[in-house]
């Protein structure tokens, strides 16, 4: 594959899982079920301040941005797309996702953005062009604490779960089902759209190393 080829394909699976990411979370949305956990505090402030979940997640995410400057990471060209592509990339899901109550449609409707959200992630964290901002917190927060990953994941999903679900966030059967599903998910789509010769990156799937674990936009 030549260098241009190889770099348009690692370019369009960035857009493409972070556009995907953004419609997947939306669906979440739409369903009523129970959102992911950035999710679940995304929705709380935008209940909170009138602001779509969109433009609050770009608002969440360039802050979470900011908290890399003492942690001492360094942003990619994924990071900082991820900041914008993914909330524009819900508002306009929801602008076009019909509102329903019949839980006949809302059930096929979380499962398919469960699933969705696991095409994203493979797609996205496979194009290795960096981070996402909340994963890049939670890897910083690994380096400075020396503690694991997960570790690190749990306690900060945990804490945006709960803040999420104060201020009015859904939490639900879907939040469930998201937290079993998207590791798996993930790592398989990963391998199906791994891209041979991909300069490397901290973001992982799990494995043998210590510091392996799935991370998401």
């Amino acid at each position: 594959m030549s260098t241009q080829r190889h770099l348009t394909r690692r370019l369009s699976q960035l857009y493409a899982g972070l556009a995907l990411y953004g419609a997947s979370s939306a669906m979440l949305v739409g369903a009523g079920l129970g959102l992911e956990p950035w999710g679940v505090l995304h929705q709380g402030l935008a209940e909170r301040t009138g602001l779509t979940i969109g433009v609050v997640s770009i608002i969440v995410g360039a802050a979470v941005l900011l908290l890399w400057i003492p942690l001492r990471q360094r942003p990619g060209l994924g990071t900082v797309s991820n900041v914008f592509v993914v909330g524009l990339a819900m508002d306009g899901t929801l602008a076009l996702l019909p509102e329903t109550s019949a839980l006949a449609a809302r059930i096929p409707l979380l499962v398919a953005g469960v699933v969705l959200n696991g095409v994203a992630t493979g797609l996205y964290i496979a194009a290795r062009f960096g981070p996402g901002p909340r994963d890049g917190l939670m890897t910083g927060l690994h380096q400075r604490t020396g503690r694991s990953i997960r570790l690190m994941r749990t306690a900060v999903e945990i804490t945006v779960v709960a803040t999420g679900f104060a201020l009015g966030g859904t939490v639900g059967v879907g939040t469930v089902l998201y937290a079993l599903s998207i590791g798996p998910l993930a790592q398989m789509f990963l391998r199906v759209f791994a891209v041979p010769g991909a300069s490397g990156s901290r973001t992982v799937v799990a494995g043998a190393r210590p510091e392996g674990a799935i991370l998401r936009p």
